[in-house]
């Protein structure tokens, strides 16, 4: 393989995957006070540097409780069809900038209801802003529904026939997200069997603010096909090589697992031991505004932090593409469109070097 120099421009060059990320946790400041400037909608200041301290966090984050709070402002103003479409268009549109082909964005539709917004109308708006992306950037995206673990189950048996009533129409795939501790998956077992039995992919956050039980619920009761977070993993080897000898895709967020506090420090994260180990690991975002990062920041972390190689980052980016919620075919394809453009990235790189060399 090409020795390639890990550089931010090599990496924001790289095709990639975003797999775990939220629109609400997504949307740009500056959308935020302008959205709340035309509708009308009161946020605690409007100043942007102020209200950028406010929802973003920093190492002073205490808890994915902490972590979460950001989100009550920001959805304020997604209260509105423009506000769902324009949030998520600008959400692939900065994706797209960084390179990223294929983005899954997830939310909570329920969470867009208090200004009388049926759930369909809030479905609509946020694939059509999604698909206006595609017809205008180099992208491809899906969209998760979220049930919220905090909530009603019965609340995640709707959202549940929400995404699979808007399966094939946009909608890829059912997700449980929320406060973690003392919501276990499995009091939302019934939403997850409805969504199977209409063949719809599941991921589920789990083993973030919770141990191995969280992850074990996850897969044992809920039958997810992917893990959100996974970062507690490590604790439990016998279930670690299960998720490994069934290929349990993880959706690893490095900035965010360090806020919400899944790991004391970055560089204490076992994303390197489970790549050693073989794990299906991806690298996600998360929250591109709540944590303050992008994808290339996330693999930057991943090599300056973590001292992760160039055979580990073309791992990663790999995994994203096979652990794509889209059809087998069609993920073929564009694992191979990606592994073309990878060795022309390498080539690239490679006659740079010998450039260097003749000029020394």
């Amino acid at each position: 393989m090409t020795k390639v120099k890990l550089t931010r421009e090599f990496i924001q060059r790289l095709p990639k995957t975003d797999l775990h990320v939220h629109l609400d946790g997504s949307v740009r400041i500056e959308t935020l006070i302008d959205l709340a400037n035309k509708h009308k909608v009161e946020l605690p200041t409007l100043d942007p540097a102020e209200l950028k301290k406010l929802i973003c966090c920093d190492e002073k984050c205490e808890s994915l409780d902490d972590y979460l709070r950001g989100f009550h402002i920001v959805n304020r103003v997604l209260q509105n069809k423009e506000g769902l479409k324009r949030a998520a268009y600008e959400l692939a549109e900065d994706c797209a900038k960084e390179n990223i082909r294929y983005v899954e964005v997830r939310y909570s539709p329920i969470l867009h209801t208090d200004k009388g917004l049926k759930l369909t109308q809030i479905s609509e708006a946020v694939i059509d802003g999604l698909k206006q992306a595609e017809k205008e950037f180099n992208i491809k995206t899906g969209v998760i529904i979220c049930g919220i673990r905090n909530m009603d189950p019965t609340t995640s048996i709707k959202l549940a026939e929400l995404a699979i009533a808007y399966k094939n129409k946009g909608v890829i795939g059912f997700d449980l997200a929320g406060g973690e501790y003392n919501y276990p998956a499995k009091d939302h077992k019934e939403a997850f069997d409805l969504a199977l039995k209409n063949n719809l992919n599941i991921t589920i956050h789990a083993g973030e603010a919770y141990g191995p039980e969280s992850i074990h619920q996850a897969l044992h009761y809920c039958g997810t096909h992917r893990i959100g977070h996974g970062t507690r993993l490590v604790e439990d080897g016998d279930l670690l090589n299960y998720a490994n000898d069934h290929r349990i895709p993880l959706e690893i967020c490095l900035k965010s697992n360090f806020h919400t506090k899944a790991v004391p420090s970055i560089r204490a994260h076992p994303i390197d031991f489970y790549l050693d180990y073989g794990l299906r690991v991806t690298l996600n975002t998360d929250n591109r505004t709540i944590s303050n990062t992008t994808l290339t920041d996330e693999y930057m972390l991943a090599i300056e932090l973590l001292g992760l190689d160039y055979p580990q980052i073309k791992n990663i980016v790999l995994n994203g593409f096979k652990s794509a919620f889209i059809p087998y075919k069609e993920r073929v394809r564009l694992i191979n469109q990606i592994l073309a453009e990878i060795d022309e990235l390498e080539e690239a790189e490679l006659k740079t070097k010998v450039k260097v060399k003749e000029s020394l």
